[in-house]
């Protein structure tokens, strides 16, 4: 479901800072079992169960709240990883949260990505 990455400096990977604060709307999916026990862009190992998710916009670090449009349910995250890298998704989310969204039958629905908290040294 989602193209493995590769650990990147946090200064590579840094947005501009009005997009950091930026609500988003787009379509999420989720990991596929296969990448648990990968490196993600932050060096850690994936887990499946964490509450990871990957941005391609915002800083790793960075809390969100993940809401899903088709019915209602959302989950706090945490970026830890860069992606996902097919057009018009805004974030990947690891299976556990996925399935507090309810998105695990349809596997991409439509999300709004609220940030909560971004780190001032984002990495």
């Amino acid at each position: 479901m989602k193209r493995e990455t590769t650990a990147r400096s946090a200064t590579a990977s840094k947005p501009a800072p009005r997009a950091a604060h930026r609500v988003q709307r787009g379509r999420a999916s989720y990991y596929a079992n296969h990448f648990h026990g990968k490196r993600m862009a932050n060096g850690r190992r994936f887990n499946r169960n964490s509450n990871a998710a990957a941005s391609r916009t915002l800083p790793l670090g960075t809390q969100a709240r993940v809401k899903n449009l088709e019915n209602g349910r959302s989950a706090v995250v945490t970026i830890q990883d860069r992606g996902p890298f097919k057009g018009g998704r805004v974030i990947d989310v690891s299976p556990r949260i996925a399935t507090q969204l309810g998105m695990r039958e349809e596997g991409v629905v439509m999300v709004e990505v609220v940030p909560i908290s971004i780190p001032n040294n984002p990495g």
